[in-house]
This record gives structure tokens, C-alpha cells and sequence, in this order.
């Protein structure tokens, strides 16, 4: 009984203390981990080029902010 006590106490304030997922997500190598973050924000940057090109949003506009003749002046 108290062995199981002493297991919850345990493990209830190591849950509580830690932050965030259990199993880290980066290296703990510097150089490592700063490559991860790297490709993992420019990933992050990439979303909206994404959904723009996905939605055809992308395109060139073929309106021009001027009136033109469309003949020879």
C-alpha cells in the first residue's frame, strides 16, 4: 500500500513538474537541435506559400488599376 502511495506521489509530481510532452521533440545536441528548429520554422513559413498555390491564389492579375483603350491611339 504504501509502495503504491509513494509510485503516485512520484509520479504525480514528476507529471506536474514537467512542461510540455514527455519525449522531447529536439535533439540535445546544440547543433543538432538548431538545425531541427531551422527546418522546422522555415516548414512553418512555407504553410501559407502553400495554401496560397493551393487555392490558385497565387496567379498573376491581369486587371490592370488603369483604364486602357485596347485600341491604336
Amino acid at each position: 500500500m504504501l509502495y503504491r502511495l509513494l509510485l503516485a506521489v512520484f509520479l504525480g509530481f514528476f507529471l506536474m513538474s514537467s512542461t510540455g510532452c514527455l519525449i522531447p521533440m529536439y535533439s540535445g545536441d546544440t547543433t543538432r537541435r538548431d538545425k531541427q528548429l531551422i527546418h522546422n520554422s522555415e516548414n512553418l513559413r512555407l504553410i501559407h506559400d502553400e495554401w496560397e498555390r493551393l487555392w490558385l491564389l497565387d496567379q498573376p492579375s491581369h486587371m490592370t488599376p488603369y483604364r486602357t483603350h485596347g485600341g491604336i491611339i
